[in-house]
């Protein structure tokens, strides 16, 4: 059972309590701050092993504070982001942070983001070379690298989780449901066109590279990593 310690910072405190309430029923051990330069002060003194960090902060914007936490920390670190702020988000993921999530938010969602990256964050030393190789083809978890005909090609983190995971499993077929709590860590009811969108844009990074192996459509079921001998 989950003993991690989150740090959740938020100025709102009915969203601090409503988050505690949900991570703590998970038996999680929750840290609240309710402005930037108390959530630097909490994250020095306690180390928690993940930070949920709001952006529009007193004193210190979630920027500031996710900038000088990863100057000394590699915690993974959820972004709690207003509806509709692409731009946060991508500037987010660019000074370091794991995932975000768009207020307004269901708690329940912000648990199953939780778990999925503190699953993603803390494999054993032993697993730490994650890469899967085919014809033309190669898929690095590591340093999330995706290259194509021994190309580079730039790819979103989360493109690069699903088909390393449909890659990793060749030929067997998963369900968008199965998709969306294994690569998305959604443990609730999830939109599946989600998942449909994002193979969509891998078939456009991957189209015609090899004829040895296809990233296929199960009709009415879901998708596959196909290999052709």
């Amino acid at each position: 059972m989950a003993n991690e310690k989150i740090l959740v910072v938020d100025d709102d405190t009915n969203i601090c309590e409503l988050l505690r309430l949900y991570l703590e029923k998970e038996q999680y051990r929750v840290l609240l701050a309710h402005d930037g330069a108390t959530a630097l002060k909490v994250f020095q003194e306690s180390q928690p092993d993940l930070v949920l960090l709001d952006i529009m902060l007193p004193q210190l914007d979630g920027w500031q504070v996710c900038r000088e936490i990863r100057k000394t920390s590699d915690k993974p670190i959820i972004m709690l982001t207003a509806k509709g702020e692409t731009f946060d988000k991508v500037l987010g993921l660019e000074l370091g942070a794991d995932d975000y999530v768009v207020k307004p938010f269901d708690a329940k969602e912000v648990v199953a983001r939780v778990k999925a990256v503190l699953r993603r964050t803390s494999g054993s030393p032993e697993d730490a070379i994650k890469e899967v190789v085919f014809d033309k083809l190669s898929i690095n978890l590591t340093n999330y690298e995706l290259r194509v005909n021994g190309k580079k090609v730039d790819t979103p983190p989360k493109e690069m989780e699903l088909i390393y995971h449909l890659a990793s499993n060749p030929n067997r077929v998963y369900t968008r449901d199965q998709l969306l709590d294994e690569v998305w860590g959604f443990d609730y009811y999830g939109d599946s066109r989600t998942v449909d969108v994002h193979v969509k844009r891998l078939r456009e990074k991957l189209e015609g590279a090899s004829d040895k192996w296809e990233l296929k459509t199960v009709w009415s079921v879901g998708y596959k990593f196909e290999t052709k001998d």
